[in-house]
């Protein structure tokens, strides 16, 4: 299921114009339980003038793949309560980066995940992010 959604989203098959636009370049994406892998190449419209990988769409990326990472051990979509990501190095465009996200932990219905990128060439980090989210029922209805 992640695997599918991630991919749906990168080629644009589904998902909102920010999601499916961060996520176009998208590919080779292994699936494990509790485990995301992929490779990224950030182009044009996902850049800064000064040519380098703008830091909303690393964050958009980080989300939904720290997202699919937690659906492989949890089975549903989740909604992102706390996210933290701290930047290392800027990414040029037509640079190629590594992008593993990885499931730390869950308690109760709160799930936490850490996504690291880095530089494919090189090694260098990135940027790492880190959430908590919490399972997400479409059927819940609220008492406020």
């Amino acid at each position: 299921m992640a695997k599918d959604w991630i991919q749906s989203l990168a080629q644009g098959r589904q998902g909102r114009e920010i999601e499916t636009q961060a996520l176009q370049n998208l590919y080779s994406v292994h699936v494990l339980k509790g485990l995301i892998q992929c490779n990224f190449i950030s182009e044009y419209p996902k850049s800064y003038l000064d040519g380098n990988w703008h830091v909303g769409a690393i964050a958009t990326l980080i989300d939904i793949a720290g997202a699919s990472a937690i659906v492989t051990v949890v089975g549903n979509i989740n909604v992102s309560v706390d996210f933290s990501i701290s930047y290392f190095s800027p990414a040029k465009i037509d640079e190629e980066v590594e992008i593993e996200a990885k499931v730390l932990g869950r308690q109760g219905n709160l799930s936490s995940n850490m996504v690291v990128i880095k530089n494919k060439e090189n090694g260098e980090l990135t940027a790492v992010g880190k959430q908590w989210m919490s399972a997400f029922d479409l059927k819940h209805k609220s008492k406020l």
